[in-house]
C-alpha cells in the first residue's frame, strides 16, 4: 500500500499535532488562540470586536438610578496573511526499508520548519508592535549581582501598572539570559514545580512569570514578556495531499500552512534588550 491511499485528514492532524509540540512564541498561554477555528482560507481575516470599559456609579438607597451607558465598540482585524507550504517524495527503495518510520520523521521535520517561521514571526511583532513605553531597552546585566532578577522585576511592574493579571504571565529568554538566571537562587527550576506536562520550551519560574527559553527571540539579546491576552494567533493547515510524481518512482505529500497573527493589548508586551556582563 502506498500514502496515495492516505486520508490526507490523517497526515494533516498529524503534522499540526507536531506543530503545537514545537511551538514557543505561538503556543496557547502565551498567545490567544481562540479564533483559530474560524480559519477557512488564506487571505481571511477574523474580526475581534471589544467594547468600552463600563461605567461604575454609586447607588443611593431610594434614589433613581441614571439612564443607562450607551457602549462602543471598537474592531480589531486578525488577517491570515502568511502561508507556506511542504512538499516531499520518498522513494520506493526507501520504503520498503523504512516505512512508515521515514515518512513519520518527515512530518515532524516539517513540523519543525514550520514553526521557525510562525514563531520567527510572532515574535517579531511581539518586539515591534509592544507599548512604546514598555521598550525598556538596553540594559547591562551583571551575573555576579543580580541585576538580570532585577530586569524582570522592572519587567513585571510595567506589566502591573497596565493592569496585566498576575496568572499567566510569561517570559521568554534567549539561551544566554538563561544560562545566567540558572544561577540565581530565585530561579525556580521546572523539575521542582511538580508539573510532569510541561509546555514546549517551558523550563521554569521567576518573578511571577513562567520562564520559556528559544532561540527563536525577536533579537539574539532581546527578552519579552507578556500575557496570553496580547496577541491573537491562528493557524492551520489547509490542506495535504499525498500523491505519486510524474518522473519518479515514489510516494510524495504536500501541504498548505496558513497563520495569522496580531497584537490586540500592546501594553500587555514588555521588552527589554541586554548585555551580559561577565
Amino acid at each position: 500500500m502506498t500514502i496515495t491511499n492516505a486520508i490526507p485528514e490523517v497526515w494533516s492532524a498529524r503534522i499540526k499535532a507536531n506543530l503545537l509540540n514545537a511551538h514557543v512564541y505561538g503556543a496557547p498561554g502565551i498567545v490567544n488562540r481562540e479564533y483559530e477555528g474560524e480559519i477557512a482560507d488564506y487571505g481571511n481575516s477574523v474580526h475581534i470586536i471589544g467594547v468600552s470599559p463600563v461605567a461604575i456609579k454609586t447607588y443611593t438607597k431610594d434614589n433613581p438610578i441614571a439612564a443607562p451607558d450607551a457602549l462602543t465598540d471598537n474592531e480589531t482585524v486578525l488577517t491570515i496573511d502568511q502561508a507556506f507550504y511542504f512538499n516531499f517524495a520518498i522513494d520506493d527503495i526507501d520504503q520498503v526499508q523504512t516505512q512508515p518510520k521515514l515518512m513519520d520523521e518527515a512530518a515532524r521535520t516539517a513540523a519543525w520548519g514550520l514553526r521557525d517561521k510562525s514563531d520567527t514571526y510572532i515574535s517579531s511583532h511581539m518586539a515591534s508592535d509592544a507599548l512604546a513605553g514598555n521598550k525598556l531597552g538596553a540594559q547591562t546585566v551583571d551575573v555576579s549581582d543580580g541585576t538580570g532578577y532585577g530586569l524582570l522585576v522592572d519587567m513585571a511592574t510595567r506589566l502591573s501598572l497596565n493592569n496585566a493579571p498576575l496568572e499567566g504571565r510569561w517570559i521568554i529568554f534567549p539561551p544566554d539570559f538563561y544560562a545566567t538566571i540558572l544561577k540565581d537562587d530565585r530561579f525556580i527550576h521546572a523539575t521542582t514545580t511538580g508539573d510532569q506536562t510541561l509546555a514546549n520550551g517551558r523550563v521554569g519560574r521567576i518573578a511571577g512569570f513562567d520562564v520559556y527559553q528559544t532561540n527563536n527571540a525577536p533579537g539574539d539579546n532581546t527578552i519579552v514578556a507578556g500575557h496570553a491576552m496580547a496577541m491573537s494567533f491562528a493557524e492551520q493547515i489547509l490542506r495535504t495531499e499525498a500523491y505519486r510524481p510524474d518522473t519518479l518512482f515514489a510516494d510524495a505529500l504536500r501541504g498548505l500552512y496558513v497563520f495569522g497573527a496580531k497584537v490586540v493589548y500592546p501594553e500587555l508586551l514588555v521588552t527589554a534588550t541586554y548585555t551580559i556582563q561577565p
